[in-house]
């Protein structure tokens, strides 16, 4: 009985327990659907307040819209009643004018009819002269004009060869007198330093003690130095003194540089050999692209290619009779600028061409061929304009100049180079190979007159027409160049031009 009585308990308050929970449920659903009709109302009172402001600030910006374009029309309006009154203004004037115009054109109508009209009463008076004159003269006018232009022709051809030839003789007068102010005033303004020329270079030492370590054991040591940087040491009786030779300056400046490193740190064993070397090679470029850089600065231009710029630099150290290369292409280069300025050319060209004439020296003795035509060469590879290249390769005639521009920078190479004195070479020597070419010259038969141009560079060989054929010319040109070849020591090449003139002479008596 106590269990059935628990039982029914506890069914008795889960019911109870139940329908609490209903009502509680039902009690907060109603509360929460009155909040919310609540909120509703509320958010839409809320809408309507916000819609009603947004309506009236959309009125306020219309109206203030509307203001703005108000005032804007009527400012447009006052600019086009500006513009109609001008535009009324020039019609009025242009009435005007027309008007003008039209009375301009009746006058000039009724001028015009009178010009008829005399042209008329003109041209009848000279048929009636032309008449008279041909029944006095007793020839038509056909006839009297050509016996006027025949007579009139023979004066004119006698007086116009008289002035050609005056002004021909004037004209030479003046270009000769022009010719020498100018490269008076060009080698007056320019002058450069000269230094003498070598293919050796003295290294000094403390003491004829360390020319047993130069050579090493068994030559060792000299062997090294002289497989690594290419170059010959000579070490003889000199005292106190070591030779360096090479033709390649660069080379031969390399070698000197180590060589002075290697005495002053006094390690010489073929690996402080290579190592100083190296540092020596590093200096030399170093030097090298500061020289072509300054180089190109001092004379103005500043866009040349690099690899033409370093070239430039290793002119630096080189040398030809006395002149350093270097040094000698500046000169060109502000000669050449002065007589262009002086003929009222540009004289940047001609600075340009100037400075990079003498570029195939830098190489020269690594490439067979004239200079002139390696130095184009190289310019032509970097980009030169055709026009400095022309002027490189024709400064020495191994290509016939054609432009101002080459005539220019050959009168400039021989202003700075072909003078004597300019280069170390000695008076006496630089006459004794002038005669020397010359003499060979005009030991062949049938030679009248020869002239060493160009300090020694070119032969110019005037032969008589009645025994030199233009065949013959041909061969003699090539005997002398042969016999040059043969019998005489010089630096680059000679060109032998042989010219044979004929003329016919007669005299009026």
């Amino acid at each position: 009985m106590e269990l059935l009585f628990g039982i029914i308990g506890l069914v008795l308050g889960i019911a109870i327990g139940f329908v609490a929970v209903r009502f509680i449920i039902s009690s907060s659903a109603k509360n929460a659907a009155d909040n919310a009709a609540r909120l509703v109302s509320d958010a839409e009172k809320q809408a309507e307040s916000l819609k009603r402001e947004a309506l009236i600030e959309a009125k306020d910006a219309t109206y203030q819209l509307k203001q703005t374009a108000d005032r804007e029309a009527n400012e447009w309006r006052k600019e086009a009643k500006v513009l109609e009154n001008r535009l009324m203004q020039r019609e009025e004037s242009l009435d005007k004018r027309a008007d003008s115009l039209d009375s301009r054109e009746h006058q000039i109508s009724s001028l015009s009819g009178q010009i008829e009209k005399k042209d008329r009463d003109l041209s009848d008076a000279l048929t009636q002269a032309n008449i008279t004159l041909e029944r006095v003269a007793g020839m038509t006018s056909d006839e009297a004009r050509k016996e006027l232009l025949n007579s009139l022709r023979s004066d004119v051809s006698r007086e116009a060869a008289a002035i050609i030839r005056e002004s021909e003789q004037q004209v030479k007068n003046e270009a000769d007198k022009k010719s020498r102010e100018i490269l008076s005033l060009a080698i007056q303004r320019v002058a450069a330093e000269h230094t003498a020329e070598h293919t050796v270079s003295s290294v000094p030492i403390p003491s004829d003690d360390l020319k047993g370590r130069i050579i090493g054991r068994e030559g060792r040591n000299i062997r090294t130095f002289e497989q690594i940087t290419g170059i010959s040491l000579i070490i003889d009786d000199t005292p106190e003194t070591v030779i360096v030779s090479s033709f390649d300056p660069v080379r031969r400046e390399i070698g000197r540089i180590t060589l002075e490193n290697l005495i002053t740190d006094g390690r010489i064993h073929p690996a402080r050999i290579e190592e100083m070397f190296n540092k020596a090679s590093d200096l030399v470029n170093q030097q090298v692209q500061e020289a072509g850089d300054q180089a190109a600065f001092d004379a103005g231009i500043h866009d040349l290619h690099t690899e033409l710029i370093k070239t430039l630099g290793r002119l630096k150290f080189r040398t030809s009779y006395g002149q350093n290369v270097l040094k000698h292409s500046l000169e060109v280069a502000y000669l050449a600028g002065v007589m262009a300025s002086e003929l009222g050319l540009d004289p940047l060209p001609a600075k340009r061409a100037g400075l990079l004439h003498d570029l195939g020296k830098a190489v020269d003795h690594e490439i067979e061929g004239s200079h002139a035509l390696i130095g184009a060469d190289l310019a032509r590879r970097f980009g030169e304009n055709p026009e400095i290249v022309h002027a490189i390769e024709a400064h020495h005639a191994d290509v016939e100049p054609s432009t101002v521009l080459a005539v220019l920078i050959q009168a400039a190479d021989a202003i700075s180079a072909a003078r004597p004195g300019a280069r170390r070479e000695t008076l006496e020597s630089y006459i004794k190979r002038l005669e020397k070419l010359e003499e060979i010259a005009n030991a062949y038969e049938g030679v009248e007159k020869t002239y060493a141009m160009q300090a020694g560079r070119e032969v110019r060989v005037m032969v008589k027409p009645e025994k030199i054929s233009d065949s013959d010319a041909v061969v003699l040109a090539h005997d002398i160049a042969h016999q040059i070849e043969e019998e005489m020591e010089y630096p680059g090449q000679i060109k032998v031009l042989v010219i044979r003139e004929s003329r016919a002479q007669d005299i009026a008596k």
